[in-house]
């Protein structure tokens, strides 16, 4: 089961983040109440297609795979951020994060 932020509102993240071609962007994700047995999930929504993943972690780092880019959870897990270093045109995109078993 996921709780997407408009589900069960554990997640909260910035409404809009924008960037200029090549130049990296963070992404901030919030879930103070996050439990233990929950895993952090990173998707992404490209224009006319369905979610894809890109990175779960339960803690820490993570690359990401086939993205030049990393998830960094906070030691405390309360909050992630996705980082992108070279973000192209093809990446615009929304992105969320989201908590599941």
């Amino acid at each position: 089961f996921l709780a997407v932020a408009a589900a069960r509102a554990q997640v909260q993240q910035e409404p809009f983040a924008e960037t200029t071609e090549g130049s990296s962007i963070t992404i901030n994700c919030s879930h103070p109440n996050i439990k233990t047995s929950d895993w952090i999930y990173w998707y992404r929504q490209l224009p006319g297609r369905g979610p894809e993943l890109l990175a779960s972690t339960v803690k820490g780092s993570r690359d990401l795979p086939d993205k030049a880019g990393q998830l960094w959870v906070s030691a405390e897990r309360r909050w992630s951020r996705l980082c992108l270093s070279g973000p192209r045109r093809g990446d615009a995109a929304v992105y969320y994060c989201a908590l599941g078993d």
